[in-house]
C-alpha cells in the first residue's frame, strides 16, 4: 500500500500566487513603485550654537521590476540653538582652516586658507590663500554651512536652501495672511476700506483703529496730507505734533512700520505685524482729502470687538464691510445701525464651463509654442478690469525664454479665464511673454484655453516627453 502524500502547504500556495502576479501581470513589465519605510528619528543638530541642521532618512522597499519610490531618502530641518558667543570661529572658516599647512597644489607649497565668497557656487568650499591672489575649491561644504554671511539659507547636499515655515529645508510651506503655516487665509478677515471724509478744518482726523493682532497693514494716499500713527498711550510714532517725520523704518506695537514718501506726493505705510497693541491711524489734513486706502488682516474673533470700538469712538462705518477670501466664512452679526443701505444689483452670470483641453496634441501645441513652461503654486488671485492676475511661486522650470523669478505674476484674459486656477494648488503652466509696444509692460500671459494642468508625477513625465517632440 503506497504512502499518503501530504497536501500543498497554504503558505507555499500564497507565495506561488504572489510570484505569478509579479511576473505575469502587464506582460512582465514594471509593477508600480516600491514603498517607503517609516522615517527614522532626527539626528542631533549639526551645530553647537546658532543655526544648524537635523536630518532623518528612510529606505525604499521594492520587489524585482518595481520602480523606485517617488520622493527623497533624506529630509532636513532647521534647528535653532542659542547664538554663538562673540569671537566664535565661523563654520566655513573652520572648514577652510583644516587645510592650513597641508600640501594642496604641490608637495612643497603650503598655505593658510580663509573663505572666499566670490566664486559661482556658494555651497562649494572655496578658500582664498592668504597673501596670494588665488582661491581653491575643496569640494562641497558640510551640510548646515550658511550660504553666505548674513544669509538665511543653508547648504544642503551642495545646494543653498531656505526653510519653510514648517522648518523643513527646501519646503514651500509659507505662512498665510493669518500667520498660519500652510493655511488658506480662512482664520482671519481682510478689512479693506477707503477713508473719504473731507474734513472741515486743517488738523488731525481719525482714519481707523488698527486693533491688536492685525497683520499685513497697508495705508496709502496721494496728496499733500500726511499719515500719522499713534500708539495706545497717546504718543505718536509718525508725523505727530504737527511735525513731519522723515521716511524710514519705525518700531511700533511689536512690529516694524515702513514709511515712504515719494516725490509725486504719494505716501505709504506698511507693517507686517502682528501688532501687540492697538494703533490709531490718523491723517494730518492740509488740503481736501482725495481718499486714503487702508487694509489689514484681522483674526475672526477680533473683528466684533474692533467694530464695537469703532462705533464707541463714533467713527464712520459707512465704508463697505471687510472683504473676505475663499473659503467664505460665517457671517459676523452686526448691529442694524451699522449696516449701510444697499442698492440691490443683479448678480453676475456664473462663469461658463471651460472647453476640454486635454490630450497629447493640445499639450504639444502649447509646450512647443510657449516661451515658458514651469511648475508653480498659486498664492493669490486678483481681478483687474477684464483680466485675472495670479501670483505664483515658481517651483520647477522646464522651458524659459528668459530668467524667471521665484515669485511671478501670470495674467489671463477675462474675469472667467480658462482654465481657472485654484488657490494654493500646484500646476504645470505654459505661458507666453507679452511685451507692450512701448516697452513699459513685460508680462507672462496664460492664453485662453491654454495649458494649465494640476501637477502630478504623471503630468511631469508627459511634459518632459513633449519637450522631445518639439521642432528645433
Amino acid at each position: 500500500m503506497g504512502k499518503l502524500r501530504p497536501g500543498p502547504h497554504p503558505l507555499r500556495n500564497l507565495l506561488l500566487l504572489l510570484w505569478t502576479l509579479l511576473n505575469c501581470s502587464f506582460g512582465g513589465s514594471a509593477q508600480g513603485s516600491g514603498e517607503w519605510t517609516l522615517w527614522g528619528s532626527w539626528s542631533p543638530c549639526s551645530s553647537s550654537c546658532g543655526r544648524g541642521l537635523s536630518v532623518r532618512s528612510r529606505r525604499c522597499i521594492r520587489f524585482p521590476r518595481e520602480e523606485l519610490c517617488w520622493g527623497n531618502t533624506h529630509e532636513y530641518r532647521l534647528c535653532q540653538l542659542p547664538d554663538c558667543p562673540p569671537g566664535a570661529v565661523l563654520f566655513r572658516d573652520l572648514q577652510c582652516s583644516l587645510y592650513n599647512g597641508h600640501p594642496v597644489l604641490g608637495p612643497q607649497k603650503t598655505y593658510q586658507w580663509v573663505p572666499f565668497y566670490g566664486a559661482p557656487n556658494q555651497c562649494d568650499l572655496n578658500c582664498l590663500a592668504v597673501g596670494h591672489a588665488f582661491y581653491h575649491s575643496f569640494g562641497r561644504v558640510l551640510d548646515g554651512t550658511p550660504c553666505s554671511p548674513g544669509s538665511q539659507g543653508l547648504c544642503v547636499a551642495g545646494r543653498c536652501l531656505s526653510a519653510g515655515c514648517d522648518g523643513l529645508m527646501g519646503s514651500d510651506a509659507r505662512e498665510d495672511h493669518c500667520g498660519r503655516c500652510g493655511g488658506a487665509n480662512d482664520s482671519c478677515l481682510l478689512v479693506q476700506r477707503v477713508f473719504r471724509d473731507a474734513g472741515a478744518f486743517a488738523g488731525y482726523w481719525n482714519v481707523t483703529l488698527i486693533p491688536e493682532g492685525a497683520r499685513h497693514i497697508r495705508a496709502a494716499h496721494r496728496s499733500r496730507n500726511h499719515l500719522a500713527l499713534m500708539v495706545s498711550d497717546g504718543s505718536y510714532v509718525l508725523n505727530g505734533n504737527w511735525a513731519v517725520s522723515p521716511p524710514g523704518t519705525y518700531e511700533a506695537a511689536g512690529t516694524r512700520v515702513v514709511y515712504t514718501r515719494a516725490t509725486g506726493s504719494e505716501e505709504t505705510l506698511h507693517a507686517a505685524g502682528p501688532t501687540s497693541q492697538d494703533l490709531l491711524l490718523q491723517v494730518l489734513l492740509q488740503e481736501p482729502n482725495p481718499g486714503i486706502e487702508f487694509e489689514f488682516w484681522l483674526p475672526r474673533e477680533r473683528y466684533g470687538p474692533f467694530q464695537e470700538q469703532a462705533q464707541a469712538l463714533s467713527w464712520s462705518l459707512r465704508q463697505p464691510q471687510p472683504r473676505e477670501v475663499e473659503p467664505q466664512p460665517p457671517e459676523t452679526p452686526v448691529s442694524p445701525a451699522a449696516i449701510p443701505p444697499r442698492t440691490l444689483t443683479p448678480s453676475p452670470d456664473p462663469c461658463p464651463p471651460c472647453p476640454d483641453t486635454r490630450g497629447r496634441a493640445h499639450r504639444l501645441l502649447h509646450y512647443c509654442g510657449s516661451d515658458f513652461v514651469f511648475r508653480a503654486r498659486v498664492l493669490g488671485r486678483l481681478y483687474r478690469a477684464q483680466e485675472t492676475r495670479y501670483e505664483v511661486r515658481v517651483q520647477l522650470i522646464y522651458k524659459n525664454l528668459s530668467p524667471l523669478r521665484a515669485l511671478e505674476y501670470v495674467w489671463a484674459p477675462g474675469r472667467c479665464p480658462c482654465p481657472l486656477l485654484a488657490l494654493h494648488r500646484e500646476y504645470l503652466l505654459a505661458a507666453r511673454r507679452l511685451v507692450s509696444s512701448d516697452g513699459t509692460q513685460d508680462r507672462l500671459l496664460l492664453p485662453d484655453a491654454g495649458y494649465a494642468r494640476p501637477w502630478s508625477p504623471a503630468e511631469d513625465s508627459r511634459v518632459r516627453l513633449a519637450a522631445r517632440h518639439c521642432p528645433v
